[in-house]
């Protein structure tokens, strides 16, 4: 029986994979900095309940006996484990080296990329192939809510058949290219932790590692590479006359958002109703039901399926409605997702109070002018925007660019927005600001307290 330990075990990309290696049978141990400060308690009790040990992050709890210790690609080496890994010789892994190696061994293998709505396409197609009777194992960087239930509050993996795995994979640290698929989907290339110049060769990679691919042409960089692999992938595209798999007549409510579906290839046609909202989940749910189409699935039972797909956690959801003052608690935090977060939003009416937290100084330095101008030309007249300090987790890093400096850019810009210190103190901004028919959206990403913190505003 293998025995892993893994470093920062509460990570939204390392919880899921633990648990699909103790659902196939492995030993794991885990330590994670934010439960000796006791930050998510509810997320390490569920480990715990699960009959997974965590222990303080002192190095203490590593041992010989472990087959590796397993680490996220940010780790520094002035982590305790680490420092004992390399004092006990035990070998150190990468969270994506180690989930690669998983997924490689796996008979079909469905890789989700792009720089946004991974976690939302992966749950999709999750969904469609669970409804289909396929019983896939999948890691996910999010809540599926459709799986989500007393017993799994934290359901971003589901563990099923060894031989069919589904995971998304990741471009910001490169690791993309350790994984080999047998489906690619790409459904977008835009900035976000690195320049596109940069990305386009990382994903062009992980298509040629791929026996079929999903483009989604609607987005113009992965146009751009599509005639290179015309021979073995399946398009997806809006309105878009040269794609196999088509979306048109798109009808948004509030609730929701609607489209006709054609095929193509095969003149079959479907119609498509989704509980989540935006035009760029239309987009998700293309890719993800030719995933499932070149996977057996017929179009009509993919559809279905979507039907009743209740989306993932932080992705526009709405946690509470007080006095018709609306909660949402959303992942955006890249130029690209703020851009269609926000275009979501004011499809419909009510003025919209936005808290973003930065999720780290090094991106932040990189995107600061996409970022600025994704507010200043998402946000209308009556909005207002808030920020706290940058999101920092330790190491060393240049903070010489901060919230303030970004707050001050904005307002130049004709921006009404706000900076303070803390969280609690913008909560109590927002709580004193908010009207009825207000939304406040709480953006941010790599901090699982930001859904606490929604859940607190207004009580």
């Amino acid at each position: 029986m293998p025995s892993y330990f893994f470093c920062g075990i509460g990570g939204s990309g390392m919880l899921p994979l633990a648990m699909i290696l103790h659902g196939q049978g492995a030993r794991i141990v885990g330590s994670d900095r934010g439960c000796d400060q006791g930050r998510t308690p509810e997320k390490f009790a569920f480990l715990r309940q699960h009959g997974i040990a965590v222990v303080p992050q002192d190095g203490l709890g590593l041992t010989t006996d472990f087959d590796a210790l397993v680490v996220s690609s940010a780790v520094e080496d002035t982590i305790p484990e680490v420092k004992r890994a390399k004092e006990l010789g035990v070998p150190i892994l990468k969270r994506a080296e180690l989930l690669a190696s998983l997924f490689d061994a796996a008979g079909r293998r469905i890789g989700i990329g792009g720089t946004s709505g991974k976690s939302t396409t992966t749950g999709m197609l999750a969904w469609i192939l669970t409804q289909a009777g396929q019983n896939p194992t999948v890691m996910n960087g999010a809540n599926f809510l459709n799986f989500v239930a007393p017993d799994t509050p934290f359901a971003s993996a589901l563990v099923g058949d060894k031989d069919l795995f589904v995971t998304e994979c990741d471009e910001s640290d490169g690791s993309i290219v350790l994984y080999h698929p047998t489906i690619a989907v790409l459904n977008n290339i835009a900035l976000d932790h690195k320049p596109v110049a940069e990305l386009v060769p990382v994903f062009r990679q992980f298509l040629d590692n791929s026996a079929r691919q999903i483009l989604n042409i609607t987005n113009d960089a992965v146009a751009a590479l599509a005639p290179d692999y015309a021979a073995t992938a399946l398009t997806v595209g809006i309105d878009t006359s040269s794609a196999q798999l088509q979306a048109h007549a798109l009808c948004a409510s509030p609730l929701g958002i609607s489209a006709e579906i054609q095929y193509v290839t095969t003149g079959e046609r479907a119609s498509l109703t989704l509980q989540v909202i935006g035009r760029h989940n239309v987009e998700n749910a293309l890719c993800a039901i030719a995933a499932a189409v070149l996977s057996g699935v017929t179009l009509a039972e993919a559809c279905q399926a979507l039907a009743g797909f209740s989306g993932v956690a932080r992705r526009l959801q709405t946690i509470k409605n007080i006095n018709n003052i609306s909660v949402i608690d959303d992942f955006a935090h890249n130029p690209d997702k703020i851009k269609a977060s926000l275009s979501c939003l004011n499809e419909f009416s009510g003025r919209l109070l936005v808290m973003f937290q930065m999720h780290g100084y090094g991106p932040f330095r990189l995107m600061r002018e996409e970022l600025r101008d994704a507010f200043v030309v998402g946000l209308k007249s009556g909005d207002k925007l808030y920020m706290p300090d940058v999101l920092y987790m330790g190491g060393t890093v240049d903070k010489s660019y901060t919230s303030q400096d970004f707050i001050f850019e904005c307002q130049s810009k004709g921006l009404s927005a706000m900076y303070a210190p803390t969280r609690d103190e913008i909560g109590r901004m927002m709580a004193a600001e908010a009207q009825s028919g207000d939304r406040i959206v709480i953006m941010g990403a790599r901090d699982d307290t930001l859904t606490d913190f929604a859940k607190s505003i207004l009580e």
